[in-house]
């Protein structure tokens, strides 16, 4: 295992020891409302590119809240459904934007190179990719786990925040059997039709927000 792989699986250590099946819905940040405007993104992404979510106006916006060493986030990647997801929904013409939320500050840039590898390594597909070292982005959304997804219409619009399927668990395994929520509303929303289910508890590892 190289250098980089194993200071990814350390740094994910302390989010798997406080990972929650179902997390507690009256955690500390709360989460952005559905049917209400998003909260802006104004970052700088692992290729030191500017991006802001104003930039997808007219485009629906996938946001996907993720970190390597947790084993919630490993299942979806490992199991190849997070990619999947995100080459259908860019296919679809949406957006799909990966954020990384650290607890601790540090070099930004390593960490983004970081995230980028491993996002190669396992052949994700994100549009971009951003590390939320302030923890501002991951608060104005309420992000509570990794993986915690959103989606945003072309208005600006929050139209889904929650799991990114119906089986909380870290086995791959259970993928198949799972509705995959991110798919369905994002079908849904595309074809005109409301969403059906808007808000679904997230489960997966607990953000960790600088001190």
């Amino acid at each position: 295992m190289n250098t980089m792989m194993t200071t990814m699986i350390k740094t994910g250590l302390s989010c798997s020891l406080g990972f929650a099946l179902l997390f507690n819905a009256g955690a500390a940040h709360a989460q952005a409302e559905i049917g209400k405007p998003a909260p802006a993104i104004s970052a700088t992404d692992v290729n030191g590119k500017p991006v802001s979510l104003s930039d997808f106006k007219g485009k629906y916006v996938v946001i996907e809240w993720t970190n390597p060493g947790c084993p919630f986030v490993q299942k979806h990647y490992d199991g190849g459904n997070m990619p999947e997801t995100q080459k259908q929904a860019i296919a679809d013409g949406a957006v799909w934007i990966s954020v990384q939320t650290r607890a601790t500050a540090g070099d930004d840039a390593g960490a983004g190179a970081e995230l980028k590898a491993w996002q190669n390594e396992k052949k994700a597909a994100p549009s971009t990719s951003l590390i939320d070292a302030s923890g501002a982005i991951g608060k104005a959304y309420g992000a509570r786990t990794t993986p915690h997804l959103y989606i945003v219409d072309p208005q600006g619009t929050l139209i889904y925040a929650g799991a990114i399927d119906s089986n909380p668990s870290a086995d791959a395994a259970d993928i198949a059997g799972a509705t995959n929520y991110v798919k369905q509303s994002l079908g849904e929303a595309i074809a005109g039709k409301p969403v059906s289910r808007p808000t679904t508890q997230p489960y997966g590892c607990s953000v960790k927000y600088p001190g």
